[in-house]
């Protein structure tokens, strides 16, 4: 379920033997924090995300997330560089050491060049979405979807590059389904996510296979089409 974690000194943290050096907080969300650290052993820069696990399902969550990063080695998927689970009394932490981009999210840039009164150029558009569904098409080869695509979830390399991250929200791409009851429910589900309103149109009944590749179908064109 990972290795050790261990406080070696103020500021400093070793994971899988190798030491590292806060520098700053990047940022925090909900029950997670995320940290700038130094590698001693390679001078690298890392983000350090600290997810705080309240529950046994906590933990489980994270320890999957990891899993997720840990099925990709893609250009245009944030890998993982290590995990490790620190306990603090009844409850937990979960670290999950992954590359640092200083180029932010595309969410940044998108702001940054909107403060100048600037877009970017259509090559940049396509180039980025190329970029982004490769990840994409990555992540639904191991026959999952991401669920939760969206400019804040998407960093930018040192070449401009879009690189997937937040894989916390993955799942199967397809769910079997069994029953009359069961596909109501999904179709209910669905309707909802996309409009916000009951459904009250029919839903083929009988054993099928249900594709969620579709939510990042819409996702998709949300980035392309959205203001």
């Amino acid at each position: 379920m990972g290795h050790a974690l261990c406080i070696c000194s103020p500021g400093t943290v070793t994971i899988d033997n190798k030491r590292y050096l806060f520098i700053q907080k990047l940022g925090e969300g909900g029950f997670s924090y995320v940290d700038l650290v130094e590698g001693f052993h390679d001078g690298h820069f890392y983000a350090l995300k600290r997810i705080l696990c309240h529950e046994k399902q906590d933990v489980e969550e994270a320890q999957r997330e990891a899993d997720m990063h840990r099925l990709f080695n893609h250009p245009n998927i944030l890998r993982l560089v290590a995990y490790c689970l620190k306990e603090r009394g009844t409850k937990h932490e979960a670290w999950l050491l992954l590359p640092y981009l200083k180029g932010g999210t595309l969410w940044n840039e998108i702001e940054r060049l909107k403060d100048k009164g600037n877009f970017l150029t259509e090559d940049e558009i396509l180039q980025l979405l190329l970029g982004i569904c490769r990840g994409l098409e990555a992540i639904h080869a191991q026959g999952y979807a991401h669920r939760d695509l969206k400019p804040t979830n998407i960093l930018l390399g040192d070449e401009g590059q879009p690189v997937l991250m937040d894989l916390g929200s993955m799942k199967q791409a397809r769910i079997q389904v069994e029953s009359s009851r069961q596909a109501l429910a999904l179709q209910l589900w669905g309707h909802c996510s996309r409009t916000g309103q009951p459904s009250g149109a029919p839903f083929p009944t009988g054993p099928r296979s249900f594709s969620l590749c579709r939510a990042n179908v819409s996702s998709m064109s949300g980035l392309m089409f959205g203001p």
